[in-house]
Formats: C-alpha cells, structure tokens, sequence
C-alpha cells in the first residue's frame, strides 16, 4: 500500500464522515419538526448542517489553531525550525507548510490543514527548548508525513463535527432545565431532554470511536514515513522518549483534539489494561520499537 493509496483512502474517509454528520443534523432536525408541527425546523437543520460542514473544510485549522494561541513564526524569527522544514518538505516533495509555535511547555507538535497546499504544523515553545536538533527534525517529518498522506483534513475536521455533537447535548439539556415549566410540558419537551441525555452519554464515546478509527494506525504509518523523510529513525524515536517522559500538563489539552497531536497531550500517560484500548495514541514504547526495528 502507497501514500497514493493512502491518500485516496483519506479523502474518502472525509467525504463520508462529513456526509455522515450531514444526515445526522438533518435527521435531528427532522424529528423536531415533527414533533413540534414546524417546518422551519428541518429548514434551519438543512442550513445549518451545510453550513458546519463548509467551515469545518475550509476553517477547521483555523479553529484549533485560535484554540491553542498558535502564533505563526517566519525564518527570521525561528531560522533553525523553518530551515529544518524546508530541508524536509524538499526531500518529501510536499510545498513549504506554514510554521506556529503554541505557547506551551509541554513538548508536542501537530499537522492541519485541508490540503498540502495549506499545509500547517505547529509545535509547542516546550519542544523547540527540549529537542536536539535531529530530534526536532524527525518530529517535523513525522507531521509532514501527516499532511503528505492527507491525514490533516480528516483529523481536523473531526474536531469540528465532535465538538459540535457535544454542543448540541449540552444545548437539548439546557432548554429543558432553563425553559421553565413551559417547555416542560410541551409535548416535545420529554423527548428534547431523552434526546439530550442520550447524546451526554454517546457523543464522548463517538467521539473516541472515530478518533481511534483515524488515530492509532495514522501514528505508526507518520512514523515510519517520517523516518524515510530522514533516513534516521533514530531521530524520532529519541524524539518520542522525550516527549513521553514530560510528564508536563498541556493548559489547554481537551478530548476532542487530543488526537491531533505526535503524542497524548494530557499529562497521564500510564494508563493500563482496557483503558489502553481507549488510549487516541499507540504506546510510545511500541512507537519506538517499531523505529528501531526492534520486535514488541
């Protein structure tokens, strides 16, 4: 299987997940509008789905860059990261993504962007302080590899649409509790707050059902082709022991972005047994051995 493969099977993905939230919102809206005799409802669902999906492909980079206070960076001011870029995205054949620094002292780094004409990768002030310089490189490559097989697109939108699943929870329970007695009694006010509570519970399990459908195995294929960016797996695994021993809390880690970046943003990493199944990153050891070619 080839980048080409890879990349086609990204795209597809995308298409169908946003496809996916589409009918979703659409379905919800549907169900108001009946139960409440308004076909404004499923007018408004329609609208707004179509709107979701226009800015999470066009703005959803955007949006979790703002969330992280990413500041851009240029070759005057960061000459050795944006030297380093460069080399890579050369030897890759990709364009020159632009460069953000989060204001972070955990060491971290990820990749957006809806193509890899519009490529992004930002790190974290934490990483730049930590890493050698060949470690550095072997964390870049393995982003650019990120936005080489067009993963940037997909996980960045997921972003979006989750955290607008988790919204729309929030939202059903609100108007019922708010609402007064009302809304209480109307006859779609059961079936808003069923409808709340359901999505309370499931939207954080979608959530990292398809973060794992995206995450665990785009991790390893960004590592070894990161790896053949550089010729020097090494550089990445040294890399990866150093971010993971970091045990340094990420202010502005969340669950519905956590998966963007090389490695778990939350300062916990020792999670065991089921819970590892539940883990958006493959075990760093295992990370590691895979690059140094040493069976697990």
């Amino acid at each position: 299987m080839d980048i080409y493969t890879e990349q086609d099977k990204n795209i597809r993905k995308t298409w169908f997940l946003m496809t996916g939230f589409f009918v979703f919102v659409i379905l919800i809206g549907w169900g108001f509008s009946y139960i409440y005799q308004s076909p404004g409802i499923l007018l408004f669902a329609v609208v707004f789905s179509v709107f979701m999906n226009i800015l999470s492909y066009w703005n959803s980079d955007k949006i979790v860059l703002a969330l992280y206070r990413a500041k851009e960076v240029t070759d005057t001011s960061h000459p050795d990261l944006f030297n380093i870029t460069e080399n890579i995205a050369i030897t890759a054949g990709l364009p020159m993504p632009r460069l953000y620094v989060i204001p972070e002292t955990q060491p971290n780094a990820f990749a957006t962007g809806r193509n890899p004409e519009h490529g992004v990768i930002a790190v974290t002030q934490g990483l730049l302080d930590r890493l050698e310089k060949i470690e550095l490189e072997g964390v870049i490559a393995h982003e650019m590899a990120h936005i080489g097989n067009r993963d940037t697109l997909l996980q960045t939108v997921v972003v979006v649409l989750i955290g607008f699943i988790a919204l729309l929870s929030d939202l059903f329970i609100r108007m019922n509790i708010f609402g007064g007695r009302g809304s209480r009694d109307n006859k779609g006010g059961g079936v808003l707050i069923i409808v709340g509570i359901v999505l309370a519970i499931l939207s954080p399990i979608v959530a990292t059902i398809i973060q794992l459908a995206i995450s665990r195995k785009r991790e390893f294929l960004a590592d070894s082709t990161g790896a053949l960016f550089t010729r020097y797996p090494e550089g990445l695994a040294s890399a990866l022991e150093k971010i993971s021993s970091a045990h340094i809390p990420m202010q502005k880690a969340n669950n519905a972005t956590a998966h963007l970046f090389i490695s778990n943003p939350f300062a916990d990493k020792s999670k065991k047994g089921l819970s590892r199944l539940f883990m958006t990153h493959p075990p760093v050891e295992e990370r590691v051995a895979r690059l140094r070619g040493v069976k697990s």
